[in-house]
Protein backbone atom coordinates (compact mmCIF):
# COMPACT_ATOMS: atom_id res chain seq x y z
CA UNK A 1 0.00 0.00 0.00
CA UNK A 2 1.21 3.46 -0.91
CA UNK A 3 -0.04 6.53 0.95
CA UNK A 4 0.04 9.65 -1.21
CA UNK A 5 -0.17 10.35 -4.95
CA UNK A 6 2.57 12.91 -5.30
CA UNK A 7 5.73 12.28 -7.35
CA UNK A 8 7.14 9.91 -4.70
CA UNK A 9 4.09 7.66 -4.48
CA UNK A 10 3.35 7.69 -8.19
CA UNK A 11 6.91 6.89 -9.26
CA UNK A 12 7.06 4.12 -6.66
CA UNK A 13 3.74 2.70 -7.82
CA UNK A 14 4.74 2.74 -11.48
CA UNK A 15 8.09 1.08 -10.77
CA UNK A 16 6.44 -1.64 -8.69
CA UNK A 17 3.90 -2.40 -11.41
CA UNK A 18 6.71 -2.60 -13.96
CA UNK A 19 8.44 -5.14 -11.69
CA UNK A 20 5.28 -7.24 -11.45
CA UNK A 21 4.42 -6.16 -7.91
CA UNK A 22 0.78 -5.29 -7.19
CA UNK A 23 0.16 -2.09 -5.25
CA UNK A 24 -2.62 0.26 -4.24
CA UNK A 25 -2.28 4.04 -3.89
CA UNK A 26 -4.61 6.01 -1.64
CA UNK A 27 -4.71 9.80 -1.88
CA UNK A 28 -6.79 12.08 0.33
CA UNK A 29 -7.18 14.81 -2.30
CA UNK A 30 -9.16 14.66 -5.54
CA UNK A 31 -7.56 13.81 -8.85
CA UNK A 32 -8.19 17.34 -10.09
CA UNK A 33 -6.41 18.76 -7.04
CA UNK A 34 -3.22 16.71 -7.34
CA UNK A 35 -3.04 17.26 -11.09
CA UNK A 36 -3.30 21.03 -10.73
CA UNK A 37 -1.17 21.58 -7.62
CA UNK A 38 1.77 23.79 -8.67
CA UNK A 39 5.01 22.84 -6.96
CA UNK A 40 8.66 22.41 -7.90
CA UNK A 41 9.67 21.99 -11.51
CA UNK A 42 13.46 21.54 -11.52
CA UNK A 43 14.34 17.93 -12.29
CA UNK A 44 17.92 16.78 -11.82
CA UNK A 45 19.72 14.58 -14.35
CA UNK A 46 19.35 11.51 -12.11
CA UNK A 47 15.59 12.09 -11.89
CA UNK A 48 15.32 12.32 -15.66
CA UNK A 49 17.36 9.10 -15.92
CA UNK A 50 15.00 7.24 -13.57
CA UNK A 51 11.89 8.46 -15.37
CA UNK A 52 13.30 7.79 -18.84
CA UNK A 53 14.60 4.32 -18.02
CA UNK A 54 11.16 3.32 -16.72
CA UNK A 55 9.00 4.71 -19.51
CA UNK A 56 7.74 7.67 -17.48
CA UNK A 57 9.37 10.56 -19.31
CA UNK A 58 7.39 11.03 -22.53
CA UNK A 59 5.88 14.33 -21.37
CA UNK A 60 9.02 15.86 -19.95
CA UNK A 61 11.14 14.79 -22.93
CA UNK A 62 8.62 16.37 -25.30
CA UNK A 63 7.85 19.53 -23.34
CA UNK A 64 10.56 20.00 -20.71
CA UNK A 65 13.12 22.75 -21.09
CA UNK A 66 16.78 22.20 -20.34
CA UNK A 67 18.43 24.81 -18.15
CA UNK A 68 22.18 24.95 -17.71
CA UNK A 69 22.85 28.42 -16.32
CA UNK A 70 22.13 30.31 -13.13
CA UNK A 71 22.88 33.93 -12.36
CA UNK A 72 23.53 35.92 -9.21
CA UNK A 73 22.82 39.62 -8.76
CA UNK A 74 24.40 41.44 -5.85
CA UNK A 75 25.38 44.99 -4.97
CA UNK A 76 28.74 44.18 -6.59
CA UNK A 77 27.23 43.28 -9.95
CA UNK A 78 25.91 40.23 -11.81
CA UNK A 79 27.64 36.99 -12.79
CA UNK A 80 26.49 33.77 -14.46
CA UNK A 81 27.51 30.14 -13.99
CA UNK A 82 27.06 27.85 -16.96
CA UNK A 83 27.04 24.60 -15.02
CA UNK A 84 26.76 22.36 -18.10
CA UNK A 85 30.54 22.88 -18.36
CA UNK A 86 31.24 22.55 -14.63
CA UNK A 87 31.21 19.78 -12.04
CA UNK A 88 29.20 16.79 -13.28
CA UNK A 89 28.51 18.57 -16.60
CA UNK A 90 24.81 17.97 -16.20
CA UNK A 91 21.72 20.16 -16.60
CA UNK A 92 18.28 20.59 -15.08
CA UNK A 93 15.09 19.84 -16.96
CA UNK A 94 12.30 22.26 -16.10
CA UNK A 95 8.94 20.49 -16.19
CA UNK A 96 6.12 21.67 -13.88
CA UNK A 97 5.32 19.18 -11.15
CA UNK A 98 1.61 19.23 -11.93
CA UNK A 99 2.39 18.11 -15.48
CA UNK A 100 4.64 15.34 -14.22
CA UNK A 101 1.99 14.18 -11.75
CA UNK A 102 -0.63 14.16 -14.51
CA UNK A 103 1.67 11.97 -16.63
CA UNK A 104 2.39 9.60 -13.76
CA UNK A 105 -1.27 9.20 -12.82
CA UNK A 106 -2.21 8.38 -16.41
CA UNK A 107 0.61 5.86 -16.74
CA UNK A 108 -0.16 4.17 -13.42
CA UNK A 109 -3.78 3.69 -14.40
CA UNK A 110 -2.81 2.55 -17.90
CA UNK A 111 -0.59 -0.11 -16.34
CA UNK A 112 -3.55 -1.45 -14.40
CA UNK A 113 -2.80 0.17 -11.06
CA UNK A 114 -5.50 0.95 -8.50
CA UNK A 115 -5.57 4.54 -7.27
CA UNK A 116 -8.24 5.73 -4.83
CA UNK A 117 -8.60 9.50 -4.73
CA UNK A 118 -10.44 11.36 -1.95
CA UNK A 119 -9.52 8.51 0.37
CA UNK A 120 -7.82 9.46 3.61
CA UNK A 121 -5.60 7.10 5.59
CA UNK A 122 -6.70 7.58 9.21
CA UNK A 123 -4.97 4.71 10.99
CA UNK A 124 -2.05 2.31 10.61
CA UNK A 125 -1.48 -0.82 12.68
CA UNK A 126 0.38 -4.11 12.58
CA UNK A 127 3.67 -2.67 11.34
CA UNK A 128 5.58 -5.21 13.40
CA UNK A 129 3.77 -8.15 11.79
CA UNK A 130 3.51 -9.66 8.34
CA UNK A 131 0.19 -8.00 7.35
CA UNK A 132 0.05 -4.31 8.29
CA UNK A 133 -3.34 -2.64 8.12
CA UNK A 134 -4.36 0.82 6.97
CA UNK A 135 -7.76 2.20 7.98
CA UNK A 136 -9.14 4.51 5.29
CA UNK A 137 -12.14 6.77 4.89
CA UNK A 138 -13.53 7.30 1.40
CA UNK A 139 -15.46 10.18 -0.14
CA UNK A 140 -18.72 8.57 0.98
CA UNK A 141 -17.55 8.60 4.59
CA UNK A 142 -17.33 4.82 4.74
CA UNK A 143 -14.34 3.33 6.54
CA UNK A 144 -12.45 0.39 5.09
CA UNK A 145 -9.58 -1.64 6.48
CA UNK A 146 -6.91 -2.44 3.91
CA UNK A 147 -4.28 -5.17 4.30
CA UNK A 148 -0.93 -5.49 2.55
CA UNK A 149 2.59 -6.81 2.90
CA UNK A 150 4.22 -3.37 3.21
CA UNK A 151 3.25 0.29 3.62
CA UNK A 152 5.06 3.13 1.83
CA UNK A 153 4.53 6.52 3.44
CA UNK A 154 4.64 9.06 0.59
CA UNK A 155 2.13 11.40 2.22
CA UNK A 156 4.36 14.31 3.25
CA UNK A 157 5.56 15.78 6.51
CA UNK A 158 2.01 16.20 7.87
CA UNK A 159 0.77 12.80 6.70
CA UNK A 160 -0.18 9.81 8.78
CA UNK A 161 2.83 7.62 7.93
CA UNK A 162 5.40 9.72 9.78
CA UNK A 163 3.29 9.74 12.95
CA UNK A 164 2.88 5.95 12.83
CA UNK A 165 6.50 5.40 13.84
CA UNK A 166 6.47 4.81 17.63
CA UNK A 167 8.13 7.36 19.86
CA UNK A 168 11.76 6.48 20.35
CA UNK A 169 11.97 4.29 17.24
CA UNK A 170 13.38 7.12 15.09
CA UNK A 171 15.24 10.31 15.87
CA UNK A 172 14.00 13.54 14.34
CA UNK A 173 16.56 16.31 13.90
CA UNK A 174 15.75 19.63 12.31
CA UNK A 175 16.19 23.36 12.09
CA UNK A 176 14.04 26.41 11.51
CA UNK A 177 16.24 28.60 9.33
CA UNK A 178 14.46 31.80 10.36
CA UNK A 179 13.74 32.72 6.73
CA UNK A 180 10.40 32.95 4.92
CA UNK A 181 9.65 33.25 1.22
CA UNK A 182 6.58 34.55 -0.55
CA UNK A 183 6.23 31.99 -3.37
CA UNK A 184 4.59 33.47 -6.44
CA UNK A 185 3.35 32.21 -9.80
CA UNK A 186 2.97 34.94 -12.39
CA UNK A 187 1.10 34.71 -15.67
CA UNK A 188 4.06 36.20 -17.48
CA UNK A 189 6.84 34.77 -19.68
CA UNK A 190 10.26 34.45 -18.14
CA UNK A 191 12.16 37.71 -18.09
CA UNK A 192 15.62 36.20 -17.86
CA UNK A 193 17.27 33.33 -19.71
CA UNK A 194 18.75 31.90 -16.51
CA UNK A 195 17.51 31.07 -13.05
CA UNK A 196 18.45 34.23 -11.17
CA UNK A 197 19.17 34.72 -7.49
CA UNK A 198 19.14 38.33 -6.33
CA UNK A 199 20.87 39.12 -3.04
CA UNK A 200 19.63 42.47 -1.78
CA UNK A 201 19.76 44.41 1.49
CA UNK A 202 15.94 44.31 1.58
CA UNK A 203 15.89 40.53 1.20
CA UNK A 204 16.33 37.77 -1.35
CA UNK A 205 14.41 37.61 -4.65
CA UNK A 206 14.42 34.75 -7.14
CA UNK A 207 13.33 34.20 -10.75
CA UNK A 208 12.71 30.63 -12.02
CA UNK A 209 11.18 29.67 -15.35
CA UNK A 210 8.27 27.22 -15.34
CA UNK A 211 6.49 27.32 -18.74
CA UNK A 212 6.57 29.77 -21.66
CA UNK A 213 3.54 31.50 -20.12
CA UNK A 214 4.23 31.17 -16.37
CA UNK A 215 7.19 32.18 -14.21
CA UNK A 216 7.96 31.35 -10.58
CA UNK A 217 9.22 34.17 -8.36
CA UNK A 218 10.26 34.25 -4.72
CA UNK A 219 10.50 37.16 -2.31
CA UNK A 220 11.97 36.97 1.16
CA UNK A 221 9.41 38.22 3.70
CA UNK A 222 9.03 38.41 7.45
CA UNK A 223 7.78 35.45 9.46
CA UNK A 224 4.02 35.61 9.87
CA UNK A 225 3.42 37.47 6.60
CA UNK A 226 -0.12 37.24 5.22
CA UNK A 227 0.13 36.59 1.46
CA UNK A 228 -3.09 38.59 0.95
CA UNK A 229 -1.22 41.72 2.04
CA UNK A 230 0.92 41.49 -1.10
CA UNK A 231 -1.05 43.02 -3.94
CA UNK A 232 0.11 42.52 -7.51
CA UNK A 233 1.48 46.07 -7.62
CA UNK A 234 3.39 45.58 -4.39
CA UNK A 235 4.85 42.29 -5.63
CA UNK A 236 6.11 43.77 -8.89
CA UNK A 237 7.48 46.89 -7.21
CA UNK A 238 9.50 44.78 -4.79
CA UNK A 239 10.69 42.34 -7.44
CA UNK A 240 11.93 45.19 -9.62
CA UNK A 241 13.74 46.77 -6.68
CA UNK A 242 15.49 43.61 -5.47
CA UNK A 243 16.29 42.34 -8.95
CA UNK A 244 17.74 45.75 -9.81
CA UNK A 245 15.77 46.26 -12.98
CA UNK A 246 17.04 49.83 -13.14
CA UNK A 247 20.44 48.29 -13.97
CA UNK A 248 19.51 45.14 -15.87
CA UNK A 249 16.19 45.85 -17.56
CA UNK A 250 12.50 45.39 -16.71
CA UNK A 251 10.63 42.20 -15.89
CA UNK A 252 7.74 40.87 -17.94
CA UNK A 253 4.69 41.44 -15.75
CA UNK A 254 1.31 39.76 -15.50
CA UNK A 255 -1.34 38.74 -12.97
CA UNK A 256 -0.15 36.85 -9.89
CA UNK A 257 -1.82 33.44 -10.06
CA UNK A 258 -0.62 32.10 -6.71
CA UNK A 259 0.92 33.57 -3.57
CA UNK A 260 1.79 31.55 -0.48
CA UNK A 261 4.37 31.80 2.28
CA UNK A 262 7.07 29.16 2.75
CA UNK A 263 8.92 29.04 6.04
CA UNK A 264 12.42 27.66 5.51
CA UNK A 265 12.68 24.60 7.74
CA UNK A 266 14.45 21.27 7.45
CA UNK A 267 14.25 17.96 9.28
CA UNK A 268 15.37 14.35 8.88
CA UNK A 269 14.11 11.15 10.46
CA UNK A 270 16.65 8.43 11.18
CA UNK A 271 15.91 5.69 10.34
CA UNK A 272 13.27 6.29 7.67
CA UNK A 273 11.72 2.86 8.16
CA UNK A 274 10.02 0.94 10.92
CA UNK A 275 8.89 -2.65 10.64
CA UNK A 276 6.89 -2.89 7.41
CA UNK A 277 6.66 0.90 6.99
CA UNK A 278 9.03 2.85 4.71
CA UNK A 279 9.03 6.65 4.37
CA UNK A 280 9.67 8.42 1.07
CA UNK A 281 9.97 12.11 0.18
CA UNK A 282 8.88 14.78 2.66
CA UNK A 283 7.62 12.08 5.02
CA UNK A 284 11.24 10.98 5.42
CA UNK A 285 12.98 14.34 5.30
CA UNK A 286 11.80 17.90 4.81
CA UNK A 287 14.23 20.06 2.89
CA UNK A 288 14.06 23.78 2.20
CA UNK A 289 13.31 24.77 -1.43
CA UNK A 290 16.47 26.87 -1.63
CA UNK A 291 18.28 24.25 -3.74
CA UNK A 292 15.39 22.48 -5.56
CA UNK A 293 16.13 19.07 -4.03
CA UNK A 294 12.78 17.93 -2.59
CA UNK A 295 11.16 16.19 -5.58
CA UNK A 296 14.51 14.86 -6.76
CA UNK A 297 15.22 13.25 -3.39
CA UNK A 298 11.72 11.75 -3.37
CA UNK A 299 12.15 10.13 -6.78
CA UNK A 300 15.61 8.82 -5.86
CA UNK A 301 14.16 7.22 -2.72
CA UNK A 302 11.23 5.79 -4.68
CA UNK A 303 13.64 4.03 -7.04
CA UNK A 304 15.67 2.58 -4.14
CA UNK A 305 12.53 1.38 -2.36
CA UNK A 306 10.95 -0.10 -5.49
CA UNK A 307 14.05 -2.14 -6.19
CA UNK A 308 14.22 -3.30 -2.57
CA UNK A 309 10.55 -4.31 -2.44
CA UNK A 310 10.81 -6.17 -5.74
CA UNK A 311 13.89 -7.99 -4.50
CA UNK A 312 12.08 -9.15 -1.38
CA UNK A 313 8.74 -10.02 -2.95
CA UNK A 314 10.11 -11.73 -6.05
CA UNK A 315 13.34 -13.26 -4.76
CA UNK A 316 12.90 -13.39 -0.99
CA UNK A 317 15.96 -11.18 -0.48
CA UNK A 318 15.42 -8.99 2.61
CA UNK A 319 18.84 -7.32 2.38
CA UNK A 320 17.95 -4.27 0.26
CA UNK A 321 14.90 -3.50 2.41
CA UNK A 322 16.98 -3.76 5.56
CA UNK A 323 19.46 -1.30 4.05
CA UNK A 324 16.86 1.18 2.75
CA UNK A 325 17.62 3.85 5.37
CA UNK A 326 21.37 3.30 5.16
CA UNK A 327 21.27 3.62 1.36
CA UNK A 328 19.17 6.81 1.31
CA UNK A 329 20.25 8.83 4.35
CA UNK A 330 23.78 9.75 3.19
CA UNK A 331 22.32 11.28 0.02
CA UNK A 332 19.59 13.00 2.04
CA UNK A 333 22.21 14.58 4.30
CA UNK A 334 24.35 15.72 1.35
CA UNK A 335 21.30 17.44 -0.12
CA UNK A 336 20.50 18.99 3.27
CA UNK A 337 24.04 20.31 3.60
CA UNK A 338 23.91 21.99 0.20
CA UNK A 339 20.46 23.42 0.90
CA UNK A 340 21.75 24.88 4.18
CA UNK A 341 24.75 26.35 2.35
CA UNK A 342 22.43 27.95 -0.21
CA UNK A 343 20.31 29.51 2.53
CA UNK A 344 23.40 31.17 3.99
CA UNK A 345 24.54 32.21 0.53
CA UNK A 346 21.27 33.93 -0.39
CA UNK A 347 20.09 35.43 2.90
CA UNK A 348 22.09 37.97 4.85
CA UNK A 349 21.38 38.48 8.55
CA UNK A 350 19.29 41.41 9.72
CA UNK A 351 20.66 43.96 12.14
CA UNK A 352 23.56 46.37 12.35
CA UNK A 353 25.61 44.86 15.16
CA UNK A 354 29.11 43.47 14.79
CA UNK A 355 27.95 39.85 14.43
CA UNK A 356 25.54 40.71 11.61
CA UNK A 357 28.29 42.68 9.85
CA UNK A 358 30.65 39.72 10.22
CA UNK A 359 28.12 37.28 8.74
CA UNK A 360 27.33 39.60 5.83
CA UNK A 361 31.06 39.81 5.08
CA UNK A 362 31.20 36.00 4.99
CA UNK A 363 28.23 35.98 2.63
CA UNK A 364 29.96 38.44 0.28
CA UNK A 365 33.09 36.27 0.37
CA UNK A 366 31.12 33.13 -0.54
CA UNK A 367 29.61 34.94 -3.51
CA UNK A 368 33.00 36.27 -4.58
CA UNK A 369 34.52 32.78 -4.36
CA UNK A 370 31.68 31.49 -6.51
CA UNK A 371 32.28 34.25 -9.05
CA UNK A 372 36.07 33.88 -9.32
CA UNK A 373 37.17 30.37 -8.28
CA UNK A 374 36.83 27.46 -10.72
CA UNK A 375 37.21 25.02 -7.84
CA UNK A 376 34.28 26.60 -6.01
CA UNK A 377 32.25 26.66 -9.23
CA UNK A 378 32.85 22.95 -9.90
CA UNK A 379 31.85 22.03 -6.36
CA UNK A 380 28.72 24.19 -6.60
CA UNK A 381 27.71 22.69 -9.95
CA UNK A 382 28.19 19.12 -8.75
CA UNK A 383 25.91 19.66 -5.76
CA UNK A 384 23.47 21.98 -7.53
CA UNK A 385 22.51 19.42 -10.16
CA UNK A 386 23.26 16.15 -8.43
CA UNK A 387 22.22 14.31 -5.27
Amino acid sequence: MILGAGPAGLVLGNLLLAAGVDCLIVERQSRAHVEQRARAGFLAANTVRILTANGLADGLLANGQQHDTCAFRTDSGEFELGYRDLGRREVHTVYPQQDLVRDLVAEFLARGGELRFETAAIGISGLDGDRPEVLTQGPDGARRLLHGRFVAGCDGRHGLARTAIPEGAARRTGRDHGVSWLALLAAAPQSLAAVTYAVHQDGFAGHMARTPQVTRYYLQVEHGTDPADWTDDRVWDELQLRMRTDQYGPLHQGPILERRVLNMASDVLDPIQYGRLFLVGDAASLISPSAAKGANLAIMEAEVLAQALASQLRNGDEGPLTRYSADCLPRIWRAQEFSHWMINLLHGPAGKDDEAAFLRALQRTRLENLRTSRRHQDQFAEQYVGI
